[in-house]
């Protein structure tokens, strides 16, 4: 009866996560407009009770579950499409909602007295901005994921196109055309796998549709293609195992352009710098602490595992790619004389280790590349927090206009110093941690030896910049009598910027619990890869994508195709086949929840 009761509030609590800041923005909408410091205080409130839940669903995903996506919840939503509201997370995703539900409430501190203009419209699109990431990182149905996915987009546009700086409504377009383009694409390819993964009668949006429907084709053309390099067995092949040889490489690449534009990976980056000098504080925490990671968090979900064969001829091109990222970032980086702009390069570079650890195809590349996600999020979050706080008191990016003002703000100097040393992955901060499992990923990979020997050389090139930048803002003579004036961290801004400072010495200093949960993740991750290839064992008990039904009766009365070949059976129940479709009108359903017991999904 107790597990009963846990689990039935358990598949609750992620719709909890999701739509509660929605409704603290439905409260926003209603106070007066001038009442600046109420609108303020409730989002406030609001980002902190928000925390909370992304907090309880960290506290209740169990890392000794051999479930896969926990606090499942499913609900039928467009039954003749395949569609349903179907919300559940794993390791990996947990970890994200945990870091956007962490920095809610400093990204409104961080704009407490910066935004004068529009301030209720402002709170709400960071409120709605909130529930679009969040759904994104926990929609199973891939449908229901390209809605938040785009969601995303609406109050981001918003915050860099009207609370921006000079050039705002320039950047804000860029950032859209460019996502927009790689969005359509993904839609159209997504549509492709929906009618390639399962017959007329059974097709669905669910992740564990598409991704058992495609992955024994995937492990058949993968075993075809080790034994005839050259193409010339493929008239062998099933028609599904045909179609993937044949448009399986555009699918994977409608799918990675759209995440690659997101991360950004070059050359697809040309829209981040701008957009981070554009927009406000708020924005650019946002941008770089969560928004970026819907690019590698969709070539972890999506592109990879629904396209392996693809994903493993394509390898060295993108981790190429994720190589030329971490130079050309670090370098450009080096060119720079506006602080703001060096520390959008320096997301170009950090990203690029995780595209690579992505790439990499190993459990260590793997949960490196996952730990920097969050590492990222952390330490560059929190750079344009404390710049932004520098810049609300002078407002002016260019090195050149400070110089020597640790002796005047030494608390603020001691702060970035310390975000500091973890950009540049100092050994004791979050940011060692993840660089060297990628590094360490790399190197036992099947890629070549100089992968790894450049993006190990490139982490100096990450020191130089940091540090020349540090040396360049804090020390030496005071040569503007401006910044005479400056005062240090208030009450308001230590309470944003402490945070950052613990989560950097946790992560650094005890990684284990985190690293717990993402390896729940890594190991599918890799097995799927590995399956899918052609490698590893033949059983797929350990790669098939199992998740919580809809009801019994809705599904029966919904759908005349009962089950499909493939289910894995219950108990000593023989695996069911494939029923005959009966033409009949389909009746009207109530909505339901789903019951809390797991079955095997739908291949």
């Amino acid at each position: 009866m107790n597990s009963f009761f846990n689990s039935v509030y358990d598949s609750r609590i992620l719709n909890l996560v999701i739509f509660f800041p929605l409704a603290v923005a439905a409260l926003v909408a209603f106070l007066p407009k001038d009442e600046k410091g109420q609108i303020r205080a409730v989002t406030l409130a609001g980002m902190i009770l928000s925390f909370i839940t992304t907090l309880w669903a960290w506290s209740r995903f169990d890392t000794h579950s051999p479930v896969e996506f926990q606090l499942e919840y499913r609900m039928q939503w467009l039954a003749d499409a395949g569609i349903s509201y179907h919300v559940g997370v794993d390791g990996l995703a947990v970890a994200l909602v945990l870091l956007t539900g962490v920095l809610g409430p400093m990204v409104v501190l961080s704009s407490w007295t910066f935004v004068q203009e529009r301030t209720k419209e402002f709170h709400i699109a960071l409120l709605v901005l909130q529930t679009a990431t969040f759904g994104a990182f926990c929609a199973i149905d891939t449908l229901l994921f390209f809605m938040f996915f785009e969601a995303v987009l609406i109050p981001m546009y918003l915050l860099i196109g009207v609370w921006g700086s000079e050039e705002r409504q320039k950047a804000a377009l860029k950032f859209f055309l460019y996502t927009m383009v790689g969005s359509v694409l993904m839609l159209l390819a997504l549509f492709a796998v929906y009618f390639l993964a399962a017959p007329s009668g059974a097709r669905s949006f669910d992740y564990s549709t598409l991704y058992n429907g495609l992955m024994n084709a995937s492990r058949e053309l993968a075993q075809n293609l080790q034994q005839n390099p050259d193409g010339s067995g493929v008239g062998r092949l099933s028609h599904v195992a045909l179609a993937l040889y044949t448009y399986g490489p555009w699918l994977f690449a409608a799918f990675a352009l759209a995440f690659a534009i997101k991360v950004p990976m070059f050359p697809f980056h040309t829209w981040l710098p701008d957009a981070h000098v554009q927009a406000p504080v708020a924005g650019s925490m946002v941008l770089a602490g969560v928004m970026l990671k819907l690019g590698t968090y969709g070539f972890w979900r999506f592109a990879v595992p629904l396209f392996p064969v693809a994903a493993r001829q394509h390898q060295k091109l993108f981790a190429t790619l994720a190589l030329i990222g971490i130079v050309y970032g670090a370098l450009m980086c080096l060119a720079q004389r506006d602080i703001k702009k060096l520390i959008a390069y320096s997301s170009v570079s950090h990203l690029g280790y995780c595209m690579l650890g992505i790439f990499a195809f190993t459990a260590e590349g793997a949960t490196g590349s996952a730990y920097q996600m969050l590492n990222h999020g952390v330490s560059t979050g929190a750079l344009f927090l404390l710049f932004g706080m520098l810049y609300e008191r002078r407002h002016a990016r260019l090195m050149s206009d400070y110089g020597g003002i640790a002796r005047i703000m030494p608390v603020y100097a001691a702060f970035f110093l310390i975000v500091t040393f973890s950009s540049i992955a100092v050994p004791g901060t979050n940011g060692f941690v993840g660089e060297f499992l990628v590094l360490l990923g790399t190197f036992k990979s099947n890629l070549p030896i100089a992968f790894g020997v450049i993006a190990t050389t490139c982490v100096i090139l990450g020191a130089a910049y940091m540090l020349w930048m540090v040396q360049k803002v804090f020390f030496g003579q005071v040569t503007h009598q401006e910044n005479l004036a400056l005062k240090d961290l208030s009450g308001r801004e230590l309470a944003a910027a402490i945070p950052f400072i613990l989560l950097i010495a946790l992560m650094g200093l005890k990684p284990q619990p985190f690293l717990d949960v993402l390896n729940t993740s890594t190991e599918r991750y890799v097995a799927r890869a590995k399956f899918a290839a052609g490698e590893g064992s033949s059983d797929d008990s350990k790669v098939r994508v199992l998740v919580r039904q809809l009801p019994r009766v809705a599904v029966a009365e919904m759908n005349p195709v009962l089950q499909l070949v493939g289910d894995q059976p219950q108990g000593n129940t023989p695996p069911r086949q494939l029923a005959r479709p009966v033409q009949r009108p389909l009746p009207m359903i109530p909505l339901q929840p789903a019951q809390p017991s797991l079955q095997p999904a739908n291949p």
